[in-house]
């Protein structure tokens, strides 16, 4: 029998289930001052992913993803030093063969409590695993591993003729990595997401079995009750009826082999993504009844959205589980194929992470694993504009959450593949897809992608910003410098090249050394968010490019995310809701109750199912087509910071057609509050310093502070925390 296929679930496997059942493994936030497991940084993450992505099937067939994977560190040093008034003993607990030294000086074996002396010491472990991450849980009354513990994979450590311990090596011990494991039962080798039990809502007879209606697209593991018999069970999963029923040609399934003497209870092996399921039996195979255990990722929603339009918040309900369903481990693209991390997906992810979750780990753990470690052999999953989406997520992930650390503890790997996409450039210092490079962009039929496509440029462009404020942040001074005057370089290479006058907009390419006379939205709509365009440039792109039906339609909730932000930018608000109300609306109309990867309203029938020359290639539950949590949060309620954590941050609230919003913004020590009609406005917010920018048709009236006007009927007002605003206004 193939191991892969059995369900048994034996006694070691309900200890198990019953424990993920209890909720313990979240990534919880550590409380201060208490123990949690330690490592590498990056090291867990790598090797988590490396578990996640590598558990994809297709109709039974070990699917692997196709790029470079790394692995984890197999030796490790990690160290403290501490000033204890007293001796105190320690707990030690380890994932790996160790040993333990107090200033330098060995304990002998494999100790699980030490005693630390009082005085100022030097407490240092070396873990060595090749199965997985070294890691360490150390626990006293004030002895405790943490983030603050310095790590390597070198050996760095010498003593001295005098016995002191120093580094002598010149090279930088990092943080330790963390991923707020908080207990010594929870086995950073042992993690998994929490599951809870769910039941179908419905079930019916089907010509060769039964089909399971689970009531909405949903993610985890079949479970079997009362299984008895021998025999097969065969499993057709579908996030569509019309996918469970097709036994030819539906994306996934299980082929089960059965000998079971008596009613017995299994779970199956690896968690699925389905709406419906159709299990068809052999004449021996008895079932009682069938439900399933959900599996999510245990993050709290922290901000919201509800306005007086009911089918925009039945919109942005539905963003919301798309975004949870596809909030993992990592953030991964569709919990049905592929259940990988790619870049673009999640660089979407994070965004829509700012305005619903805020939750910093998620993104760390996604931007870890997708860079991977030096070398550096290809593009990050070999797409030239997914490496690019990586250096700009990273800022971004700076400006909301405040936190530098992760670009200290990474310039290194931002640095390797910086110069790994300068080194692909082509003579005339343009990124071009080279042997090896794929140029996605996006699903669209007949989109070039030969020679050097200006989208690219563009993001290669953000993305030396990037790499000059992260290198500032760094203390990198020189390098700054360095990638500032290349992004001002390309900058204006691109307006020189690409930049067309009569079309009012950036061509899409240029193929052997001359501008193509195409124009397509992808660059022009980046240029505006990214403000890389004039004013009257601007106004050219809306016109000409962006509300211009001639220039080639986007049919992916992908590129309609940041075709709806530059439309947004220019204060097309009224328009963008239209839209989101006829896309969005449009998968609503048909049934869904997550958001896909693909929607073109030309499609009939079951060719919405079909993508890539499968029937049912298409994802029905895709993290891109949850953009509306983004789009409401940032130019609707209209909150973003200006300075890193929210130091400082605007708030220029936007209606559009609605005639009343209200919402939470979370910051990363507290949230902003708002609540807006075309009267009034109610805000508080937790910290930092915001500048409310309003426009009506008279001075708006407060009960804190005085409104400034800045333009004509537009309005400024700072904001300070803890402070109720009350302000009546005339809306334009």
């Amino acid at each position: 029998m193939n191991n892969n296929l059995k369900i048994k679930l034996h006694l070691a496997q309900l200890v198990v289930w019953l424990f993920l059942l209890s909720g313990s493994f979240t990534f919880a936030q550590q409380t201060s001052g208490e123990a949690t497991w330690i490592w590498y940084p990056g090291d867990f993450e790598i090797d988590l992913a490396n578990k996640m992505q590598n558990r994809r099937t297709e109709r039974g067939s070990f699917f692997p993803v196709f790029w470079k994977t790394d692995s984890h560190y197999n030796l490790v040093d990690f160290h403290k030093e501490f000033d204890l008034s007293e001796p105190e003993e320690v707990q030690i607990a380890v994932e790996g063969k160790y040993n333990i030294k107090i200033d330098g000086k060995a304990i002998p074996g494999f100790p699980d409590n030490i005693i630390m002396p009082a005085g100022h010491h030097k407490l240092s472990l070396k873990v060595y695993n090749q199965a997985h991450v070294p890691a360490i849980f150390i626990d006293g009354q004030t002895v405790k591993s943490d983030k603050s513990w310095l790590v390597t994979f070198e050996d760095k450590e010498w003593i001295d003729q005098s016995g002191k311990v120093s580094d002598q090596s010149g090279t930088t011990w990092l943080q330790a990595g963390s991923a707020n494991l908080n207990s010594v039962q929870k086995l950073p080798s042992n993690y998994a997401l929490p599951v809870k039990p769910l039941n179908p809502v419905d079930s019916q007879k089907t010509e060769l079995g039964t089909l399971y209606d689970f009531g909405k697209e949903t993610f985890g593991f079949i479970k079997l009750e009362g299984l008895q018999g021998s025999g097969t069970v065969a499993i057709y999963y579908g996030e569509s009826k019309e996918e469970a029923l097709s036994i030819a040609n539906c994306e996934t399934l299980d082929h089960l082999e059965i000998y079971e003497t008596s009613a017995t209870d299994s779970i199956l092996e690896l968690s699925k993504a389905f709406r419906y399921i159709q299990i068809v039996t052999s004449e021996k195979v008895s079932i009682q009844d069938v439900s399933m255990l959900f599996e999510y990722a245990d993050v709290e929603d922290k901000g919201s959205f509800k306005c007086s339009d009911e089918r925009i918040n039945e919109i942005y309900e539905v963003a919301k589980y798309t975004f949870h369903l596809t909030t993992r481990e990592f953030f991964i693209d569709g919990i049905k194929r592929d259940r990988w991390i790619w870049s673009g997906d999640a660089n979407q992810s994070y965004l829509m992470n700012y305005y619903l979750t805020n939750d910093s780990p998620t993104v760390e753990r996604t931007m870890v694993a997708l860079r991977g470690k030096d070398p550096v052999t290809a593009h990050i999953n070999t797409i030239m504009d997914y490496s690019l989406y990586w250096f700009l997520s990273i800022y971004d992930y700076y400006l909301y959450s405040g936190d530098p650390t992760f670009i200290k503890q990474f310039y290194p790997r931002m640095q390797s593949l910086m110069e790994y996409c300068l080194s692909r450039r082509n003579e005339n210092g343009m990124m071009e897809g080279l042997a090896g490079d794929w140029v996605f962009i996006d699903w669209a039929e007949g989109l070039s992608k030969e020679g050097a496509v200006s989208f690219e440029q563009v993001l290669l462009a953000r993305s030396l910003e990037s790499m000059s404020l992260c290198a500032e942040i760094a203390g990198n001074p020189e390098d700054s410098s360095k990638y500032d005057a290349l992004a001002k370089e390309l900058k204006s290479k691109i307006f020189e090249t690409y930049w067309d006058s009569e079309k009012g907009a950036l061509v899409h390419s240029v193929v052997n050394g001359k501008p193509k006379d195409n124009v397509t939205r992808y660059a022009n709509m980046f240029g505006i968010f990214f403000d890389y365009f004039n004013d009257s440039q601007k106004q050219a792109v809306k016109n000409k490019v962006l509300l211009n039906d001639a220039v080639q339609q986007i049919v992916t909730p992908y590129m309609r995310f940041y075709e709806l932000e530059a439309l947004c930018a220019m204060g097309e608000q009224d328009y963008v809701l239209d839209e989101i109300r006829a896309y969005w609306g449009g998968m609503l109309d048909l049934g869904a109750t997550s958001f896909w990867e693909e929607y073109n309203p030309d499609k009939e029938g079951s060719e919405h199912l079909a993508m890539y020359g499968r029937e049912f290639g298409k994802s029905l539950c895709h993290a891109w087509g949850a953009s509306p949590i983004y789009l409401l949060g940032k130019y609707y309620l209209g909150v973003k910071p200006t300075k890193p954590g929210y130091e400082t941050y605007d708030i220029k609230p936007v209606l559009g057609d609605l005639k009343w919003m209200e919402g939470t913004v979370p910051t990363p020590n507290g949230k902003i509050d708002l609540y807006c009609s075309k009267k009034e406005i109610k805000l508080n917010s937790d910290e930092g310093t915001g500048n409310l920018i309003l426009k009506s048709k008279s001075k708006p009236k407060t009960n804190h502070g005085t409104f400034v006007e800045i333009a004509s009927n537009t309005y400024a007002l700072k904001i300070t925390p803890h402070t109720e605003y009350l302000i009546n206004y005339k809306a334009l």
